[in-house]
């Protein structure tokens, strides 16, 4: 047990560093952020994230589902229901939290969204690395199981900006945007570690949390990225997000 577990936390380990890694593109920026750009980074992260529904979560969850009894594509259309269920219930309860201040601003809420999207997108990734490791019983499986962690990890540099640069734009420090960009990976090493612990429980559940991420992630792109990215640099960035993603899961994958 002791290989396994310590094989799956330098693979998630190094997923989680690739976040962070993206994460660190606040720093790079600048001065004040002109809107023209703002909304091309808020297009990018719409790109990434949309990307990523597709080939991260929804075709691995209905590739997973086909070696079950139950139709293929039955836990990638329930998954992505109770997905954008639960993130149109956080965003409706969010007016509603009573916190230090008395009410959540417009910008929390968005932020928070997002956030919540991304780490629920790197739950099952953490999980799919540490079930690949867990699994592994040979060289070649072995191989196969760090080539997705690498592959996963290369994808979630991106990702980690599609965090920290929206933050950072909506008037975050960088320090705190770097940080929630850190933060929303973090849960890959953890997941990664638990699913080698529970491998036989959660292995025939992948499906299901491979969907309800990315209903996750289509809420926020539509409800809240794609509207403030409207533009042509908006546009362009999406664009530029969705095929870098696609490029990055395709070659990778």
């Amino acid at each position: 047990m002791l290989p396994y577990l310590a094989r799956a936390a330098l693979g998630t380990g190094f997923t989680f560093l690739m976040t962070s890694l993206g994460a660190a593109a606040v720093f790079v920026f600048r001065g004040e952020v002109r809107p023209g750009l703002r909304r091309a980074l808020l297009g990018f992260a719409a790109g990434v994230m949309t990307a990523a529904t597709v080939w991260s979560l929804l075709l691995p969850a209905i590739a997973r589902s086909a070696q079950e009894r139950f139709p293929a594509w039955l836990p990638a259309a329930v998954g992505i229901l109770l997905g954008v269920v639960f993130l149109a219930a956080l965003d409706s309860a969010l007016p509603h939290i009573r916190a230090r201040r008395r009410h959540v601003s417009a910008v929390e809420r968005q932020d928070l969204l997002l956030i919540t999207a991304i780490t629920l997108h790197n739950i099952p990734e953490g999980m799919a690395v540490g079930l690949a490791f867990a699994l592994a019983s040979d060289g070649d499986s072995l191989a196969a199981a760090a080539a997705l962690a690498v592959g996963i990890g290369i994808q979630n540099f991106p990702e980690g900006a599609a965090v920290a640069l929206p933050l950072l734009q909506e008037g975050q420090t960088r320090r705190r945007a770097f940080l929630t960009g850190v933060g929303s990976g973090v849960v890959e090493p953890v997941f990664g570690v638990a699913t080698v612990l529970a491998a036989a429980l959660l292995r025939p559940l992948m499906p299901w949390l491979l969907s309800f991420a990315a209903g996750a992630m289509l809420y926020v792109v539509v409800e809240e990225l794609v509207p403030q990215a409207h533009s042509r640099g908006g546009t362009c960035g999406f664009v530029l997000g969705f095929l870098v993603m696609m490029v990055l899961d395709v070659a990778l994958g």
